[in-house]
């Protein structure tokens, strides 16, 4: 939008990095994007505010390698001075670089995530990390600089991220078509997409995990039990695996709450057979759940049901439950805990690096 806000001047996407497009290339909002993207090269930028005579602009640049940071922009000057950036202990250039991918998921369905892979390393196959998106609908993984992501990476990873079909940012009928699909072809997406990186020679056939969040807690359980010979592991961070359990506490929550679960989980009576902790019996690899005692979103009991199940089933499972944390850790101490018990884990199975 033009300075006043509300003036709609051109678009913004993303593909392997972040593009704008002006409506009138010789307007002076045009002219000064350009102006900053040829002074910050690589970078995707965003004017956030600025002074009312139009001198003074504060301005957001990230990208893949860079966390973010602000920058004051002196148009009369043509000065760019640093205000804050985050995460500003990373040295330049210590970051992976993420690329967009394109596959075709079997059905012929198009699907876009992007791959990050560690620094400087070569070319041909590595450990990889599968990282399905929480969510699941309307969210969506993109180019910017991933905090999970480099952590594997920087552990000698590489790093999938796919948005499978119900994701957003690919159209209103892309996401629709995830609806009633948890555990059908939205997994299957995730599927076709590990497959598909063993056959580009991206991934070690052998040496593939799948981690994910809250959702993407479901999809890591739900793929080792699809596809048992895939993954070598799994983790599930606040994820949900009992899915009649899950609609019938949304649906007590409003009814607003109990069409959503109908309509995009699908019908409570398909549910129990697309959960987790049904399906123990066919996962052989091995499990880390990880989860909050304070998560009413993806509430705990979720987890120690998944560990009973697994136990019953002598499926190796280690856990990390922190009673006083919720949907996603938030103290420093807790996060760190978590990543460190992340890498032993995946180190365990595929190699890599364990936390210094």
């Amino acid at each position: 939008y033009d300075s006043d806000g509300r003036t709609p001047v051109g678009a913004r996407y993303m593909d392997d990095g972040v593009r704008l497009r002006f409506f009138d290339e010789d307007s002076a909002v045009a002219r000064r994007y350009r102006m900053l993207e040829s002074a910050l090269p690589g970078s995707a930028v965003a004017i956030t505010s600025g002074t009312r005579d139009g001198r003074l602009s504060l301005v957001h640049a990230a990208s893949d390698r860079d966390p973010g940071q602000y920058l004051l922009f002196d148009a009369e000057a043509r000065t760019l001075d640093g205000v804050f950036a985050r995460m500003d202990w990373l040295a330049p250039g210590q970051a992976a670089p993420t690329r967009r991918i394109r596959l075709q998921a079997r059905d012929g369905v198009a699907l876009h995530g992007y791959l990050t892979r560690p620094a400087g390393a070569d070319e041909g196959p590595l450990p990889l990390v599968v990282m399905p998106h929480g969510g699941p609908f309307g969210v969506f993984d993109a180019w910017y600089f991933d905090t999970e992501s480099q952590l594997l990476a920087a552990a000698g990873y590489a790093v999938l991220r796919v948005n499978y079909r119900g994701s957003g940012n690919y159209g209103r009928r892309f996401q629709e078509s995830g609806a009633g699909q948890w555990g059908g072809a939205m997994q299957d997406d995730l599927t076709d997409a590990t497959r598909w990186a063993i056959d580009e020679g991206i991934a070690v056939a052998d040496r593939i995990c799948i981690v994910g969040a809250s959702y993407g807690g479901y999809a890591a359980l739900m793929g080792v039990a699809r596809e048992p010979g895939l993954y070598r592991c799994a983790v599930g961070y606040v994820g949900v695996y009992d899915l009649p359990a899950l609609h019938a506490d949304r649906a007590r929550t409003a009814a607003s709450l109990r069409h959503w679960v109908n309509e995009w989980m699908g019908a409570r009576d398909t549910l129990a057979a697309r959960s987790p902790v049904n399906l123990a019996a066919r996962i052989k690899a091995p499990v880390l759940l990880v989860a909050g005692g304070a998560d009413t979103i993806a509430p705990i009991s979720h987890s120690r049901r998944m560990q009973r199940a697994l136990e019953a089933h002598d499926v190796p499972v280690r856990t990390l439950y922190v009673d006083s944390e919720g949907h996603g850790f938030r103290s420093e101490d807790n996060r760190r805990r978590y990543y460190a018990e992340l890498l032993s884990f995946l180190a365990g199975h595929l190699g890599g690096a364990t936390a210094q």
